[in-house]
């Protein structure tokens, strides 16, 4: 499995930073943003090291069905009865800040920012 030793969600992936835990598998990683846009929001990662969603190819495709289809069980699970919004920041004019592919869940009452 790829690994970045300087990604921060491969660290914490690693369990070398901590993180609230909202899901795992061996595949998976989804946890709360630590800086929260809305009252729920999470982060689904893959633990497999793939920068951006610029990288993806043909032989991602199960892992970001996967990210995908989790997404609305565990926004329900977080509290998100009313809907949710999912978020892929792609690049630098994308508003990416780490370099490791993630999904933001963003729900719960609005209003709130997606910044």
């Amino acid at each position: 499995m790829s690994h970045d030793p300087h990604c921060i969600f491969c660290k914490i992936v690693a369990g070398q930073i901590p993180s609230k835990k909202v899901y795992e598998d061996e595949e998976l990683l989804a946890f709360h943003d630590i800086r929260p846009h809305a009252p729920i929001h999470f982060l689904i990662i893959p633990k497999l090291h793939v920068p951006s969603l610029w990288e993806v190819g043909p032989e991602h495709q199960a892992l970001l069905g996967r990210m995908l289809t989790l997404a609305p069980r565990l926004a329900q699970e977080q509290g998100a009865g009313n809907g949710f919004k999912t978020l892929i920041n792609t690049g630098a004019d994308g508003g990416q800040e780490v370099y490791h592919l993630h999904v933001h869940i963003l729900g719960g009452p609005r209003p709130w920012r997606t910044g």
